[in-house]
């Protein structure tokens, strides 16, 4: 069975306090673990009042302790956002509290708007620029200490955690086919280069010392329910959000509505359909046909599932129903 996995945005809902989306984050990893998932991540967004873990290697510390034997991480850190040395410190750490759990996935793209970035990296070109070198500097922090190395990270070094590309372009695909690493493409939210990507990432991959064949991660938005009409019901919190982004209007993560004709224009409409054209929602019978043939076109071999849903409880039971679907799918040969 191809591996299930599980892209946590730590949602702030409607009404809602960062301390209840945190506290659902941790229910999430807990459900994920005792349904066989391969891995929780958290992502890296900030000045949103809807996502709460802006501060992702504390939620990874704070899912990571609420469970034993599943994958934690992130997914991604934005690191042209962050110095190499404190990332290496950080998730050197989390390694050290969580030994062989540890995920380190890395993007590029600020994570915010244009001023919260300034705000936080200061020189805003410098750090997209330097990804490459970035990224290399952290294996080395990550590795055994270097005879002449002055720069040491303490937690860190030697702790060799996993790193992964994540993208939702081909310029990852071609870092990560040239570094050896594992990539996971963003198509829960930019499906148009999806196919491309990951064909640029197989036919140009070179083996290394981490990893000596491709592998690819690829993301869907997932809504679960009993019912095709429950599930479309829920999903219209995530089709409010990614409007109100094209709107430049930020908000807690909105609660379900009965119809989204009220709420959207034609224009919207169409984008926000087309952003989100590989979801999976539905019932269980409806996930499994729409995953089946997307995992057979992608030949991918793990999926992330992001499950924008307001309600916990109804989270909780799509974990669920991701999982049992998970067992009635086989990878296309």
């Amino acid at each position: 069975m191809i591996p299930f996995s599980i892209l946590d945005l730590s949602p702030i809902g409607e009404g809602e306090t960062v301390g209840k989306a945190l506290e659902t984050s941790r229910r999430m990893a807990i459900k994920a673990e005792e349904h066989g998932y391969n891995r929780i991540w958290l992502a890296e967004h900030h000045g949103m009042p809807g996502i709460a873990s802006a501060a992702t290697s504390l939620v990874i510390a704070h899912v990571g302790a609420a469970t034993r034997h599943i994958r934690v991480g992130s997914g991604g850190i934005m690191l042209p956002n962050h110095s190499p040395l404190v990332i290496a410190e950080q998730f050197g750490t989390l390694a050290a509290l969580l030994p062989g759990r540890v995920d380190l996935g890395l993007g590029r793209a600020p994570g915010t708007d244009m001023r919260t970035a300034r705000a936080l990296r200061r020189n805003l070109d410098a750090g997209a620029e330097n990804f490459p070198h970035d990224i290399i500097e952290l294996q080395r922090y990550f590795g055994p200490p270097e005879a002449d190395q002055t720069i040491l990270a303490v937690p860190g070094m030697n702790s060799n955690v996993p790193i992964w590309l994540l993208g939702s372009s081909t310029y990852s695909a071609h870092l990560a086919a040239a570094l050896g690493l594992p990539y996971s493409f963003a198509s829960h939210f930019a499906p148009d280069m999806l196919m491309e990507a990951i064909h640029i990432y197989r036919e140009r991959f070179q083996p290394s010392a981490v990893l000596d064949k491709p592998y690819v991660m690829v993301g869907v938005m997932g809504v679960g329910a009993d019912t095709d009409e429950e599930a479309q019901h829920l999903f219209t919190s995530s089709q409010q959000q990614f409007v109100n982004l094209r709107r430049n209007v930020r908000t807690q993560f909105p609660k379900p509505v009965e119809s989204m004709d009220d709420y959207w224009n034609e224009m919207e409409r169409f984008s926000v359909e087309h952003t989100l054209r590989f979801a999976a929602v539905g019932s269980p019978a409806t996930i499994e046909l729409h995953l089946d043939g997307f995992l057979a076109e992608t030949q991918a071999d793990e999926l992330i599932v992001s499950m924008p849903i307001h309600d916990i409880e109804k989270r909780l039971r799509s974990v669920e129903i991701f999982a049992d679907v998970r067992t009635s799918i086989r990878k296309a040969a």
